[in-house]
């Protein structure tokens, strides 16, 4: 669903004439931010599958800071697979790692660990990886990575619309104050409703993240 999709199936809940563009009027423009809101919340919400890629890095010999473009710095990582060696990267925390590199005599191979050092002048988040590689790998790094904002009439939201659109109204209901006989707490609600109805149907796809199992 495009973004002025959304604004106008929010502006028609909330009884208020339909728009040719986000940029319309103020109001609509109001109505704009709301559903960026809420669309950070439900991505925040769960790790969408649509919201799931593979990022690729290939390293070189005694580089050991990567960058994973494109994150933003509000990337979640799920999985590490050093490709090359056919091996699941574990991580360890920054303190470890600032042992092996600052303090022992680090040793060199293919990566089997790997820590968040920061972010690059891009905004990505980087990562430091260990061994410090001596020749090419190929690490894949499974995320889970959210959208930036929408912005043009045009651009298309990735995750479940329904939830987005009831939480954006039930936002712009508690904002104006008045709602033509449902309280801003029954929208609210009605969007949790939708939210957990989107979130079991898409967990259904990765079972083994919401199943307990006993060893």
């Amino acid at each position: 669903m495009t973004y002025l999709n959304l604004v106008n199936n929010v502006l028609r809940r909330l009884r208020e004439d339909e728009v040719s563009s986000v940029q319309d009027n103020t109001y609509s423009k109001l109505v704009g931010d709301f559903v960026n809101d809420a669309k950070k919340l439900v991505e925040n919400a769960w790790d969408w599958s649509t919201l799931r890629t593979t990022l690729t890095i290939t390293t070189s010999a005694d580089d050991y800071t990567y960058s994973l473009s494109g994150t933003q710095d509000s990337g979640k990582v799920l999985q590490v697979i050093n490709d090359t060696s056919n091996l699941e990267m574990e991580y360890q925390t920054q303190n470890w790692f600032n042992e092996q590199y600052l303090i022992n005599n680090p040793s060199s191979g293919s990566p089997q660990y790997y820590t968040f050092s920061g972010i690059d002048s891009s905004g990505d988040a980087q990562v430091d990886v260990y061994p410090k590689p001596d020749a090419a790998y190929v690490l894949k790094f499974r995320t889970n990575i959210r959208n930036v904002d929408l912005s043009a009439d045009t651009d298309t939201l990735a995750i479940p619309s329904q939830p987005v659109i009831h939480l954006a109204v039930a936002l712009l209901a508690r904002e104006r104050g008045e709602t033509g006989g449902t309280s801003a707490a029954e929208y609210f609600g009605i969007a949790d409703k939708y939210l957990s109805d989107a979130v079991a149907l898409d967990a259904q796809k990765h079972p083994e993240e919401t199943i307990f199992y006993v060893p």
